[in-house]
């Protein structure tokens, strides 16, 4: 695992960013395409504005995401399907697929089934993602599943995940947050070749310290990062506040 504190967010999210795109050009020399997996919120804002400009040949990559809430239409401002498609599926040219989780009809359960089918059995060459304020991993609230081999499956979100959301203004108080989601299991990311992984502020110092330093536990799920043979840590100062020896 490779832990890289920056002095602020652009540039977190620019080394983040570069770290992916070497990723996919990687798969591109191996085989003539990838597969990329994205995660969503505010901690992602950064690197995404610097990973659509980075010289990659988007026709040639596959996108899926991390995680989407049930019942929450594409066009609420929460959704993760529609923030991807603004911040980067439509400021990228011709992409080459993008496959994401559609919780808002139907059964979830069979949704879990479809997109998982659709993932099943391809390399995942790069994974984006993020850490919560709970120690998340996606929507993998403390204790996660370690073992269900499924890629994705139904969530429900603690306490904490939801007051995360608010405070970070997707949702006006705790009472409209979904209560369930739909999330890419633990063993479905750790398949990833390489992950990238973008963690800044202040609020996630604690979390992102028990994810790196502490044991490797369900009870903090990001910690099972620790397993990974290409995990690439990126945060900025206020998020590696506590990363030092001896704090």
């Amino acid at each position: 695992m490779e832990v890289h504190v920056l002095d602020d967010k652009q540039a977190m999210g620019m080394a983040a960013a570069r770290a992916a795109a070497e990723g996919l050009n990687r798969a591109f020399t191996r085989s003539g395409k990838a597969t990329l997996i994205l995660a969503t919120g505010a901690s992602q804002f950064e690197m995404l504005d610097a990973l659509v400009s980075q010289k990659v040949d988007w026709s040639k990559v596959t996108l899926f995401h991390l995680d989407e809430y049930v019942g929450l239409p594409a066009t609420h401002p929460a959704s993760f399907r529609g923030y991807l498609q603004q911040r980067f599926v439509e400021r990228v040219p011709r992409l080459g697929a993008f496959h994401p989780v559609q919780a808002d009809e139907g059964d979830p359960q069979a949704e879990c089934h479809r997109v998982g089918a659709l993932i099943r059995g391809l390399r995942v060459d790069v994974a984006c993602v993020g850490i919560g304020e709970n120690g998340h991993l996606a929507f993998n609230d403390p204790p996660a599943d370690f073992e269900t081999l499924d890629p994705y499956l139904v969530v429900e979100l603690d306490e904490a995940c939801r007051r995360q959301q608010v405070g970070e203004g997707w949702f006006g108080a705790l009472a409209e947050v979904p209560r369930s989601a739909i999330s890419m299991s633990i063993r479905q990311i750790l398949k990833s070749a390489t992950i990238v992984c973008t963690v800044p502020d202040a609020r996630k110092a604690v979390a992102l310290k028990q994810s790196l330093k502490g044991p490797v536990t369900p009870d903090v799920p990001a910690s099972i990062l620790q397993m990974h043979p290409d995990c690439h840590i990126f945060t900025d100062t206020a998020g590696g506040a506590l990363l030092e020896e001896g704090k």
